[in-house]
């Protein structure tokens, strides 16, 4: 995956930021009796939005690399689209 290596701290990044929404909504839910449901349906959303943004970044990078890469056979590019999908198949359930 030596995409996913050019583009580390980026992937980094994406990944804090939504660990710290995370920790937002854990803190939200903790908070008490007076939980604001508005508020936690708009960190659960927000989250959502930033999982999708990896997916994103991650699966154009390994489309760019694996999937579309000059040189690889019908069959690896065979494999490849059936790996993906199988992903997509479980992201998207």
């Amino acid at each position: 995956m030596s995409h996913a290596v050019h583009g580390q701290k980026s992937l980094l990044a994406r990944v804090r930021r939504i660990r710290g929404q995370t920790d937002a909504l854990e803190r939200l839910i903790e908070a008490g009796q007076e939980l604001d449901c508005g508020s936690v349906l708009q960190q659960i959303a927000a989250i959502r939005g930033a999982v999708a943004g990896l997916m994103a970044e991650v699966l154009e990078g390994h489309l760019r690399e694996h999937v579309a890469a000059e040189g690889i056979s019908s069959e690896q590019r065979h494999d490849e689209i059936e790996a993906v999908v199988a992903v997509l198949r479980t992201y998207l359930k």
